[in-house]
């Protein structure tokens, strides 16, 4: 996997302007792939907490469409577009690293169950040369940010990721 396949996957990185940005985010998905020792991407769960057909990569888009829709129906400045969409695309990256495949199954890894996905995205994004404020995000979606004060961007992130999981879970 390359940089071709994580743009042909992930289309939304070409709406980030900075090229900085963007290649960081390819650069967060690789350092994971390879940290992860994935082969293949595209069949993941973005879940193992509810049995679901949508994948890690659609739920990545879905979260990011929904905030950028937000972004767009807010029409103010008071988020920067460019750490939300990339903030939205590496949310979960961490998963490569808490999940593995055993056999045909995607399940818990050693990695994992010890460190959430949250904590290693944040590791993955700070190595990846991403800015604080999009590791922010990472750290601060799930359960992890709790107590946490979020930037604007996070909280998008937060309750679009939370809102995209609760609609996956009730269609099961």
């Amino acid at each position: 996997m390359d940089r071709g396949y994580i743009e042909k996957a992930l289309p939304e990185i070409k709406k980030i302007k900075d090229p900085r940005l963007r290649d960081g985010v390819v650069k967060a998905w690789l350092l994971a792939i390879e940290k992860g020792r994935w082969t293949r991407i595209d069949d993941i769960p973005f879940t193992l907490l509810t049995a679901t057909k949508a994948t890690l990569l659609q739920h990545t888009r879905s979260v990011t469409n929904m905030a950028l829709a937000i972004a767009s129906a807010r029409k103010r400045t008071d988020l920067d577009i460019d750490t939300l969409i990339a903030g939205a695309l590496v949310h979960d990256v961490g998963k490569l690293l808490e999940y593995a495949r055993k056999g045909k199954a995607i399940a818990k890894s050693e990695h994992g169950k010890r460190v959430r996905h949250p904590v290693s995205g944040y590791g993955l994004a700070i190595e990846a040369g991403l800015p604080l404020e999009v590791a922010h995000i990472i750290a601060t979606h799930s359960k992890e940010g709790e107590g946490m004060v979020r930037s604007n961007e996070a909280v998008v992130i937060h309750h679009c990721d939370f809102i995209d999981f609760d609609i996956c879970q009730s269609r099961q």
